[in-house]
């Protein structure tokens, strides 16, 4: 009876204003009420561990059906959406997959929110609009810093002893060909030498001297432009004192050892690459005879040039550095020399000292003109030798060899003014230098010569002698 007045209030309450939740409560209370009776004939009969399972049945059944009423009422609203006009999404197509992707619960547990309020999910740092506080600073953190800043830099190793020799030959080997102390002024900085930066100056000095005067002149460049950008002058003091040590082992490659060394002291000083005091601290206290060697040679240097000028010409200005003068002027003297002492082995050493085999040429003109200007036969002899030994050891090569006699031959006409009989010398002395292969039949053949012409006395009219 009571249920029966309950569903009368609510037939007249609810029905009106809402006719699908009506006909859902009813089905409910309906099916509450049969439980119900049927509860009341069995329950006198139900031990109390069937009765407890009897209830446990009943509440699972009615989770079941209240799941099911709540998925009836969706499938309802929607369909009463359909018909009153509002369009629906088709489950099928790629929009209608929204409801997948929906971040909503859909356990039916919950209150219909998104998860973590909509700041969760994959690649998502927090939710939209959200601003994050500064972070204060934890005492306890490895990497605190006191002063509140903190500072991140590239960390490059020191170089040891056996990477340091492996790193720095490559550099000054490079620096010898194309001579940029600015270059290697940024590959130094690069490094982290440490307390073997000193050994940077030793080594580029060691290879200088295994090489040639103008990579003498390079490396004593070299120190000057680094000194007090890269090297100090306590470095640069450390590495030759270091040097002056190993002179016993430095002679044995290169016997010159000390006179070079000394020289590179003493341009080191002259650019104020290492103190004027450097000298003076070894006076009296040296015992190795090489080192004493050194530093008299460097110190006979500073004595005769330091009033003068700076010793920037110490080991000659390199190869095509030089003047075309000074060319000139030094291949004449080394030819003059050659005559008076006939030493063909300081003849080569002193070409070869000059760098220019692109100017050789000029010493084959010089040579020549030389033999045509000179009286006698010695000096003659004395450049067909000198010639034949260049071109043997390959120090003049065809080329140039050609072309030096080609200016001589370009010349004669002006040459024979001052010397009459330039060509008859010349001829002779073409010849001598083909026999001894010292020149091509080509180059003889074309040598000029100007052709005599014997006139008879006047009684036979001025007719030519055949």
């Amino acid at each position: 009876m009571h249920i029966t007045r309950l569903l009368a209030h609510i037939n007249a309450l609810f029905y009106i204003s809402n006719p699908t939740q009506y006909l859902n409560l009813t089905t409910t209370l309906l099916i509450i009420n049969n439980e119900d009776l049927n509860e009341l004939e069995v329950n006198g009969n139900w031990t109390p561990q069937e009765k407890a399972l009897h209830e446990a049945r009943l509440k699972a059944k009615a989770k079941r059906r209240l799941r099911k009423s709540s998925s009836r009422d969706s499938t309802r609203e929607s369909l009463s959406d359909s018909v009153s006009g509002e369009p629906t999404a088709d489950p099928h197509s790629p929009k209608g997959k929204t409801a997948v992707n929906d971040r909503k619960s859909r356990t039916g547990k919950g209150r219909g929110l998104p998860k973590k309020g909509g700041a969760g999910g994959k690649g998502v740092w927090g939710a939209a609009g959200m601003v994050y506080e500064v972070e204060e600073l934890d005492a306890n953190d490895p990497n605190y810093d006191e002063s509140g800043d903190t500072v991140y830099a590239t960390v490059v190793p020191e170089l040891d002893e056996r990477e340091l020799e492996k790193t720095i030959n490559p550099i000054v080997q490079e620096y010898f060909e194309h001579g940029d102390t600015k270059e290697v002024e940024m590959l130094l900085k690069e490094l982290n030498l440490g307390h073997h930066k000193y050994e940077f100056s030793s080594l580029a000095v060691s290879l200088s001297l295994e090489g040639k005067a103008s990579h003498r002149e390079l490396t004593s460049r070299l120190l000057s432009d680094l000194s007090g950008k890269v090297l100090s002058e306590s470095d640069m003091s450390r590495a030759f004192d270091k040097m002056l040590k190993e002179l016993p082992d430095l002679i044995l490659d290169t016997p010159e050892a000390p006179q070079m060394l000394g020289q590179f002291i003493a341009r080191a000083i002259a650019d104020h690459a290492i103190p004027m005091s450097f000298l003076d601290c070894y006076k009296g206290k040296v015992d190795c005879d090489h080192a004493r060697a050194a530093l008299d040679r460097a110190s006979v240097l500073l004595s005769m040039k330091r009033e003068i000028m700076r010793l920037d010409n110490v080991w000659g200005v390199g190869g095509g550095q030089r003047p075309v003068k000074h060319l000139i002027k030094e291949m004449n003297l080394l030819l003059k020399e050659y005559l008076v002492s006939g030493v063909l082995s300081e003849a080569e050493r002193c070409l070869r000292d000059l760098e220019v085999p692109h100017f050789h040429h000029e010493l084959v003109y010089e040579a020549v003109v030389m033999v045509l200007e000179s009286t006698g036969d010695a000096a003659l002899q004395m450049m067909v030798k000198l010639l034949k030994i260049f071109w043997k050891t390959g120090l003049i090569t065809l080329d140039q060899m050609n072309r030096g006699f080609q200016r001589v031959y370009d010349e004669l006409p002006e040459i024979s003014l001052d010397v009459p009989h330039a060509h008859s010398i010349m001829e002779t002395f073409v010849d001598l230098c083909y026999q001894e292969q010292v020149i091509t039949k080509q180059l003889r053949d074309s040598c000029p010569t100007r052709g005599r012409k014997r006139f008879v006395s006047e009684g036979d009219g001025g007719l030519v002698k055949s």
